[in-house]
């Protein structure tokens, strides 16, 4: 079997067909790249309608990049997807690939292989929601597609009606399982008709009902939240479950508030419901650590559709002084909601180029409308298989307040405000401006890529390239942040070109995708409309691409920052502070230090290098004690790992003996072998030539003599002897032992002499005719043996 051979991602022949050419919609953003996570690459091919596999490896030495292997799989699917694709998305399993495109919503089981021809597999594929979105009477556009994070059979889908569906597709691809019809605002007190236009929806992460909650964005930027979603059969962490069950019986039943204690009581019967498991005493002691979420919906109340969320801003904003939130201009486009450490960060791209970047100065909380009674749909057996129900929206007025990092845990009148069902506000952190051209902004709307290894950082795509975002500030997580960092402002850096000015037509990205590996990096490969792949390391904070249109190669200059390790701050590592130190003018040198003008410049020095100096030095050593518990811990592991290490070493030195010997007789085995093998090649049977042409007609001539000739032989011969015994006389002797009776009226008649001598030599003739035949005979079948010998020498 050949060794596997690994080509650069970048060289690899899928993208080395400069002929293929990927068409544009200037209406959508285009995305026809997906990782798996683990190992595998998958790029739709335009020009085959179909998707290759690409199987991956990291090298960490230099020069590092990732590798392709050189063989790959091509997926076809069993149905006809057309040419207007616009995104693919693999599940958290990497068993199946959700292709999004103008011709339907498809998805297609990377596993399920129906057969095989010309190395290409054909895998089964279907239509979802076929009837409601993709009917000839519909006219439904599909705003966004995703796959929910605990379920690898759910995805969330939200469609120009206004409705957000949830699909289990493995049970039924044409009805939802859940439907929930949005209603924002009434239309009478709506201020323009594009708060009732949802855009974009993103799930929430892991952070206490975060996990439950579907976050929207409408088209005029307003923030709305359901909560709670679980789908049917999706897994989740017990202890996390444990968290908001504890929290819901600690601050919401013992609250003073009617609304909290009601609130909070349907929380917890939610959450029985959903997890029966979760009270189960033994389930807790065991190896258990997931709950399973079971079919439940009440029958008398249905979720809240909480917003608009109002926005508030901070001690350090530059518009807080008159109360004021800076807003954003033109429509939001796209929607990314990320959960870092204790805060949860919503990012906004508007159709003007900007980003505006929000973090939620509350905890999203389950909300229900009481009265609104949900449309279920069970089984014989009394289990829910599909739920619809209308979310309402409650409006409250706007608080433009300030507020202040510290308050969420400072702040006593915060408690009061628990689980009463108002909706968290959201803390201004900064809009960036990325001031594209105007070409770039009217061709196709940005898009909001997380980035999988540092969750401060996200990718924004447009037509222009790619730009990194990365966050410098966390009102709740950095609680001990200094005051000059408060409120900073996020770093904006260029990732990917693909514009020289604004005269020239900008050529848009067909896919982005941000992969990590292994050894601690971050990797972003792009797919240009023209098939070429381009792979960037981001090392530090960008790593910068211009690709020219002209020649289709991409010029690659790296700016590279120091990633600083998290074990020591970022400040610590940049060393002192820059703060120069005057030199000693020449009329200085002769004081004395108990003169007056001597203490005061020995005092102004002292005090430069106690800022220099001193301080950061007093910072070195509060840093060190307290990462001295996190130091001791890696070094005990670090220890313990070099313990299994000497124990494997001494494993293998106690083996390596029997390794040897074993190695020995392998040894002497194939010199067995290779002496036999000798011994073969040396037979008669080998050396000899093959049949010349009169040889082998004549050997044709001896196989039909023996298959037909001697058998004609053998049957005239035996003829013949019958005969024989027939007319040769009797002996006397043969006449007095066994006497004949002659029959009455017949008389015997003598036979001639003449006859009798004929008979003789006829009889001799035919006994040399049947000895010559017999060693005919015998010669063929010598001559077939030996070519049967031939031939099993030559096999």
């Amino acid at each position: 079997m050949e060794e596997e051979k690994w080509v650069p991602l970048q060289c690899h022949s899928v993208f080395c067909n400069s002929s293929l050419c990927t068409p544009h919609s200037k209406s959508r953003s285009r995305n026809l790249l997906a990782y798996d996570g683990t190992s595998h690459l998958y790029v739709w091919d335009f020009s085959k309608r179909c998707v290759h596999c690409l199987t991956l490896r990291f090298e960490n030495q230099e020069p590092a990049g990732i590798l392709a292997a050189s063989t790959f799989k091509t997926l076809q699917p069993d149905v006809e997807m057309g040419h207007g694709l616009h995104s693919m998305e693999i599940n958290r399993t990497g068993e199946s690939l959700l292709i999004f495109g103008d011709g339907g919503l498809f998805v297609l089981d990377l596993f399920d292989r129906t057969s095989t021809k010309d190395h290409v597999y054909i895998c089964r594929s279907a239509l979802i929601g076929s009837q409601i979105y993709f009917g000839d009477t519909n006219f439904l556009r599909v705003l966004q597609v995703s796959w929910h994070p605990y379920s690898e059979s759910h995805i969330g889908v939200l469609s120009s009606d206004t409705v957000f569906r949830l699909f289990d597709l493995s049970s039924d691809l044409e009805r939802p399982e859940q439907e929930y019809y949005l209603q924002p605002l009434e239309p009478a007190r709506c201020h323009s008709a594009t708060s009732l236009c949802p855009v974009a929806f993103s799930f929430g992460g892991e952070h206490l009902w975060d996990r439950f909650t579907v976050f929207l964005v409408f088209a005029d930027g307003s923030t709305y939240a359901i909560c709670p979603i679980a789908p049917f059969g999706s897994v989740y962490n017990r202890a996390s479950i444990e968290e908001i069950y504890k929290d819901a019986h600690t601050l919401g039943l013992k609250s003073a508030n009617s609304r909290a204690v009601n609130n909070s009581s349907l929380a917890i019967t939610w959450l029985e419901a959903t997890f029966p498991d979760l009270n189960d005493q033994n389930a807790g002691k065991g190896t258990l650590s997931t709950l399973k979420a079971h079919p439940y919906a009440s029958f008398d109340v249905s979720l809240s559709l909480q917003g608009p969320f109002h926005k508030i801003c901070n001690e350090h904003n530059d518009d807080s002084a008159n109360g004021r939130v800076p807003e954003c201009e033109g429509r939001a486009v796209s929607f990314l909601c990320r959960s870092i450490s204790k805060d949860t960060v919503n990012a906004i791209s508007w159709s003007s180029g900007q980003i505006q970047i929000d973090a939620l100065a509350d905890e999203v909380q389950p909300v229900w409308n009481l009265g609104s009674s949900p449309r279920l749909c069970v089984d014989n057996g009394g289990i829910i298989e599909a739920v619809a129900m209308i979310c309402d929206s409650s409006p409250e007025k706007p608080n433009n307040a300030k507020l202040y990092p510290s308050q969420r845990t400072l702040n006593t009148s915060m408690a009061d405000s628990v689980w009463i069902g108002d909706p968290p506000p959201l803390l201004r952190l900064a809009v960036v401006d990325l001031a594209l051209p105007s070409n770039i902004l009217n061709d196709s709307p940005l898009t909001l890529v997380a980035d999988p290894l540092i969750p401060e950082r996200f990718y924004c795509l447009h037509r222009g390239g790619v730009d990194s975002i990365m966050l410098h500030f966390l009102p709740f997580s950095d609680q001990t942040i200094e005051k000059n960092r408060i409120g900073e402002a996020p770093s904006v850096h260029p990732v990917l070109t693909t514009y020289q000015s604004e005269t020239l037509q900008p050529f848009p990205l067909s896919g982005f995708v941000a992969i990590a590996d292994s050894f601690g990096n971050t990797w972003t490969v792009a797919l240009t409309s023209s098939f070429e792949c381009l792979v960037m390391e981001m090392t530090g904070l960008s790593a910068y691409f211009q690709v020219e249109r002209e020649k289709g190669s991409p010029n690659l200059t790296v700016e590279n920052d120091e990633v600083l390790p998290e074990l020591v701050s970022r400040e610590l590592l940049m060393g002192p502070k820059d703060v120069p130190i005057p030199q000693l003018p020449p009329s200085l040198r002769s004081l004395t230090p108990d003169s007056i003008e001597g203490r005061s410049t020995l005092h102004e020095y002292f005090k430069i290098l106690h800022e220099k100096y001193v301080e950061y030095a007093h910072k070195v050593y509060v840093e060190l004690n307290h990462h001295a518990a996190r130091l001791k811990k890696i070094t005990d592991d670090q220890v313990v790992r070099l313990h299994e290490v000497q124990q494997n070493l001494l494993h293998a030195e106690e083996d390596e003996p029997n390794i040897r010997d074993r190695i020995g007789r392998a040894f002497e085995f194939n010199l067995q072998l290779v002496e036999r093998l000798q011994v073969l090649r040396s037979l008669p049977g080998i050396q000899q030539k093959p049949l010349t042409k009169a040889e082998r007609e004549f050997k044709s001539e001896l196989e039909t003599f023996a298959s037909h000739e001697i058998d004609a032989l053998h049957s005239a011969i035996e003829a013949l002897s019958v005969r024989l015994r027939r007319h040769v006389p009797l002996s006397p002797g043969s006449v007095t032992s066994s006497p004949r009776q002659t029959l009455p009226g017949r008389r015997k008649i003598p036979v001639p002499d003449i006859q009798i001598s004929q008979l003789k030599s006829s009889v001799a003739k035919l006994s040399l005719i049947n000895s010559e035949n017999t060693k005919k005979v015998k010669l063929v079948e010598t001559t077939l043996r030996k070519q049967e010998t031939r031939t099993d020498l030559k096999r």
